[in-house]
């Protein structure tokens, strides 16, 4: 008798222990146990990567890992999201994108990512001010001087951008449509490019933040602030906002796993991007680069990028803009 006792309690510890070693088997190992990738996808330098390395070193301290920064610039920010969301969904890359490669790029041209299947969001981490500024020459003071001016010289106001399809066209195309005036797109192949004409006068109105300092020196007249607050520098300035309501174009910079990633560490890394977006230290650095620190939730990201996705769509369907 004693003997069956003890097989069957003998019996009992090891299913025991097989229960509870399977289980352990079934856990996932704590993340991150390894560097994490995040690809920008623009060159360095840049205002996106900018944006996005101060972040990572704050995340490398919190989490006791690397966060590694990788550049795939190319194709209006396209090669870099695809490498993204082409990668294992498994918590170890990441991709950060400014919003013209997420919501208008898709819109003006086929690309190998959907926006809203082949990606999930993660946190808002950063915006930046954009401008709606004019050649001293016009000598025009605020935007309702402009838009006269621009109705009684029909065809003589070119406007700079960074390139085709980006979202410094997309405000001249707005103030067009929402101002009943007709400007004619000039695209450069970057801000700086476009800003050396515009300083020279060969087109009138920029909208790119890297005018700012040249406002202060007299050779630009800044007319509105393409931003959700008016700027600490210029307070008397009205955002574009405030005077063409249609016209709440905000520049952000969204960080964003490949879809499947699972959501615990979506939700977790969403997280310590706020904390480190509120750090002071972090957001004074940005101030200095035209950026500000966000931070927001995956629902937050999500909500604006189909809300720009939308907006985005209508207008370069009305003015017919291809990339193909």
């Amino acid at each position: 008798m004693a003997l069956n006792w003890m097989r069957a309690g003998l019996a009992v510890l090891v299913a025991l222990g097989w229960s509870s070693g399977s289980a352990f088997a079934q856990t996932p190992p704590p993340w991150p146990a390894k560097p994490v990738k995040v690809i920008v996808n623009y060159a360095p330098g840049g205002s996106t990567d900018n944006a996005t390395r101060p972040f990572m070193e704050k995340l490398s301290i919190a989490f006791g890992q690397q966060f590694v920064v990788e550049n795939k610039g190319g194709a209006s920010g396209a090669v870099g999201v695809e490498a993204g969301v082409r990668s294992a969904p498994d918590g170890y890359t990441f991709f950060v994108t400014p919003v013209a490669s997420v919501t208008i790029l898709p819109n003006a041209r086929p690309t190998a990512y959907d926006p809203f299947k082949d990606m999930v969001p993660v946190s808002q981490i950063v915006d930046s001010t954009l401008v709606f500024a004019v050649h001293p020459s016009l000598k025009v003071n605020t935007m309702q001087e402009f838009v006269a001016y621009a109705k009684k010289n029909p065809g003589k106001l070119n406007f700079g951008s960074s390139g085709l399809g980006t979202l410094t066209q997309m405000i001249c195309e707005s103030v067009n449509l929402v101002a009943g005036i007709d400007m004619l797109h000039v695209p450069y192949r970057g801000g700086a490019e476009s800003l050396t004409d515009f300083l020279a006068g060969q087109v009138q109105v920029f909208s790119e933040g890297n005018v700012l300092p040249h406002v202060k020196a007299g050779k630009a007249l800044l007319l509105a602030v393409v931003d959700s607050e008016r700027h600490p520098e210029f307070p008397d300035v009205p955002m574009l906002q405030e005077v063409y309501p249609e016209a709440d174009i905000l520049n952000w910079f969204g960080l964003f796993a490949p879809a499947g990633t699972p959501e615990p560490i979506v939700r977790r890394m969403s997280e310590e991007l706020a904390k480190a977006a509120r750090n002071p230290e972090l957001r004074a650095h940005l101030l200095r680069l035209a950026l500000r620190a966000n931070g927001s939730t995956p629902e937050h990201l999500a909500s604006i990028l189909r809300k720009d996705f939308d907006r985005y769509g209508k207008l370069i369907k009305t003015l017919n803009i291809r990339m193909d």
